[in-house]
């Protein structure tokens, strides 16, 4: 017997995919990719292979081009359709073929196709993109690379055709047989500070004495157990700008490619308004499946998501305001509701919620998100208090689209925040879903916490809307600019604006320039803020402001294979073809016809494995088959319960015990150590605390020492203790203020409504009991 060569799978097959190399470009906030695939048939027999990867849905797809065995072969941009009977016509003649396609149902998930791979031959594939970086509440640029792709959960009707339909073989980590290399370089005209990476770096080198460039390189062995995550600290991010990039001159004009392209950011100074609003109707949509039971991050004693999301939902209720409605709903393969439909926010209901969030377990099953949005949906809305709807989910979904439109359909009624939990959550969905609902989506991954991101969204949800948002330009005679960006409705504060847009029309001369303002209102102020800006084109033989222009454009237009409506398929497939951006109707195809000798006969196929996760193996919903059978495919039927911890993690076991031998009829045990979340979980829905033995516990006195330093004898208890409880606050947990500043302030107009007369007197009794270099005057300020 002839034992198989080369690299392998777990049923001993050779692998053709070898390894992926990537080249990385970001200037200022806009990234240029380009990836490599580099396949080797080292098999007797010729070989078709197929590889399924996620992208961030961001990513304008712009180039395909094949390397074979020295001779470049470049892909052409085509209807889907069209593109797939091209390579089964060449398959089927002998021809070598190559086909890079976008998922059906989903954005950011991608299947590339290498047909009639003769023996012995090597192919390299080549496909290049940009992206525009989102930018975090810190001030950094985020670029991921996304290594993960986890099963997604199959909803009912799911699409035979989808690229994640196909059975691709699945390996631990460490069997995994082919590997990353990444080299990056990064520029910016105002400096570079910092530069951080959740992988292990081999290099990174700052340029020049003012650090306007710097080089990074990704140390070998990358395990493909998270995702590639930069964060890049520019000394200066919040300056507007103005980038004007030439047409390509070989193209009609009139068209967006043959036309100039600006790209206009804003970064709005929006005053934060005060008081925020009270009114509204906030709904929780937490992702209970089996995967929530998974740790936060790969670091050891991580935190669990589904014990992160306790501690999110508490600081979410309590941070709420006194009058407005709210409901909490979990899901998975079924889904619950704390009440049958949202109720008035009052310390009965927040403490019935509570108890509810304390019983949470990630024991939902899958990942069915569509049925609990309807519900939420199918209500009545509540008059004077507009829907905010708060999604949380590792994102394995199949159908992305399915559900960005139920969220489009009620989009008017509603704003949708989503938040993306752990490695692999699908970029598709989670923006997909804010995007089309006028909220924002954050990802929390590595140390990101769940908490922070949470509240930074619901202080968002507060503040009053920015209305009659418009875009006026000043330009000269006979040149005009033709937004492709989607209308702007909503503006939060600190959030980056960008929009692109065609200059049509005769261009002046070099020293010309132009002027675009952005004009909103708030509250019945009117704002407005202007950019002047250089009309000299540069030209960039990527035209990466052309490409994302074009992205953008397609982003609101292009809703899936199926569900794109046909008046807006048409355009789709033109700007599409013509700009060479990749969307779910068009496909990269790739055929050399140069082959000595044509393959005859069957190929074998060859699927690229892909990594098999903890998310993916803890849980036990019905996910598609990944080169699994139907009795083998992980959790083939929707379960009620999760795999036996024992089989997955030991931490998720020890955690899960601890968390069975807590008391949850005492204030604080149900969150261990963490004595914020203790010290908030004692709030009450109207900001004040009560004095008693658990705020004695988290202060670390007894209630003897307590009473004796309170200043006003026969005084309102709870005026004393919420002043403490507020003066702990500002002493031990400054670094978390973020996650603690919306319920603070209620907690403060408390004071100020029931002991405005005598707040000095116990703020300086506070301080001086807690042993606080706090300011005494800090709660009049």
């Amino acid at each position: 017997m002839v034992c198989p060569c080369g690299l392998l799978t777990r049923q001993e097959e050779p692998v053709p995919l070898k390894s992926i190399s990537v080249t990385l470009s970001i200037c200022e906030f806009v990234a240029g990719v380009s990836a490599t695939l580099n396949y080797e048939n080292e098999e007797k027999v010729p070989l078709e292979a197929f590889f399924v990867f996620p992208m961030d849905e961001d990513s304008a797809v712009y180039s395909f081009e094949a390397m074979v065995d020295g001779k470049k072969i470049m892909a052409e941009l085509q209807d889907k359709m069209k593109a797939h009977s091209d390579y089964e016509d060449a398959i089927s003649q002998g021809h070598q073929a190559f086909l890079l396609e976008e998922d059906k149902c989903s954005r950011d998930v991608f299947c590339c196709n290498v047909g009639n791979l003769q023996p012995g031959s090597k192919a390299e594939l080549t496909l290049k993109y940009v992206q525009e970086l989102p930018l975090e509440a810190d001030g950094a640029l985020r670029y991921v690379l996304p290594a993960i792709l986890n099963p997604r959960y199959e909803l009912s009707g799911w699409p035979e055709d989808s690229c994640l339909k196909m059975k691709t073989p699945v390996v631990p980590l460490e069997d995994l047989p082919y590997t990353l290399s990444m080299v990056a370089t990064i520029s910016s005209q105002h400096g570079i500070q910092n530069i951080q990476c959740n992988c292990p770096l081999s290099l990174i080198e700052y340029l020049g004495d003012d650090k306007t460039s710097a080089q990074i390189t990704l140390a070998d062995g990358h395990k493909f157990d998270r995702d590639v995550e930069l964060l890049i600290y520019y000394s200066e991010v919040h300056t507007p700008s103005v980038a004007v990039e030439m047409g390509k001159p070989t193209t009609k004009p009139d068209c967006l490619m043959g036309d100039p392209c600006a790209m206009v950011s804003f970064y709005p100074n929006i005053p934060e308004a005060q008081p925020p609003i009270t009114r509204g109707e906030f709904v929780f949509l937490m992702d209970r499946s089996g995967s929530m039971q998974c740790p936060m991050s790969k670091q050891n004693k991580s935190q669990l998501r589904i014990e992160a999301a306790k501690e999110t939902l508490t600081l979410l209720l309590k941070s709420l305001p006194m009058g407005c409605y709210f409901n909490v709903y979990g899901f998975g393969s079924r889904y619950e509701a704390f009440f049958p439909r949202s109720v008035r926010y009052t310390q009965l209901t927040m403490e019935q919620a509570l108890r509810r969030v304390k019983l949470m377990r990630a024991d939902l099953g899958g990942t069915e998100i569509l049925a609990p949005l309807k519900n939420i949906y199918s209500g009545h809305s509540i008059r004077g208090h507009p829907l905010q709807l708060f999604v949380f989910t590792d994102g394995e979904v199949i159908d992305t689209f399915s559900v960005i439109d139920e969220v489009q359909s009620n989009s008017l009624r509603h704003r949708c925040f989503s938040f993306g939990i752990g490695e692999g959550a699908s970029t598709s969905l989670i923006k997909g879903i804010a995007r089309v609902a006028g909220g924002t989506s954050e990802f929390i991954t590595g140390n990101d916490r769940m908490q922070s991101k949470a509240l930074r969204a619901l202080k968002r949800s507060l503040q009053p809307l920015v209305e009659d948002v418009c875009l006026s330009w000043d330009l000269p005679r006979d040149l005009s600019a033709n937004v492709l960006s989607p209308e702007q409705t909503v503006i939060f504060r600190g959030q980056r604006l960008i929009v692109y847009a065609q200059l049509t029309g005769m261009m002046p001369p070099a020293d010309a320039t132009g002027e675009v303002c952005l004009k909103y209102t708030l509250q019945g102020k009117s704002f407005e803020n202007k950019v002047t800006f250089s009309l000299q084109p540069k030209s960039d033989a990527n035209f990466p402001i052309h490409r994302l222009a074009a992205k953008s454009f397609l982003q609101t237009k292009d809703m899936g294979f199926r569900q794109t409506p046909a008046k807006d398929k048409k355009d789709v497939l033109e700007v599409s073809i013509e700009c060479g951006v990749i969307s779910s109707h068009t496909a990269f195809i790739a055929i050399n016809k140069d082959l000595n000798n044509p393959v005859r006969g069957p190929l074998v196929r060859r699927g690229v494995p892909r990594p098999i996760l903890l998310s993916a193996t803890s849980v036990l919903p019905r996910y598609g088959g990944f080169g699994l059978d139907k009795h083998q495919a992980l959790g083939h039927r929707p379960k009620k319960k999760c795999m036996p911890l024992k089989k997955t993690c030991p931490e998720m076991e020890r955690a899960h015990s601890s968390t069975n031998r807590t008391n949850l009829e005492t204030h604080h045990t149900v969150f261990g150590d963490n004595h914020l979340v203790q010290l908030i979980s004692l709030q009450k829905a109207d900001g004040s605390w009560d004095l008693n033995e658990g705020l004695a516990m988290v202060l670390h006195m007894n209630m003897e020492d307590i009473l004796a330093a309170f200043p006003i004898k026969n005084g309102n208890s709870s005026g004393w203790a919420t002043v403490l409880a507020v003066l702990w606050l500002h002493t031990n947990a400054k670094n978390m203020q973020c996650e603690w500043e919306l319920l603070e302030r209620k907690a403060v107009a408390w004071i100020q409504m029931h002991a405005g007369s005598v707040m000095n007197v116990l703020m300086k009794a506070a301080v001086g009991f807690l042993q606080s270099s706090v300011d005494a005057s800090m709660l009049t300020r």
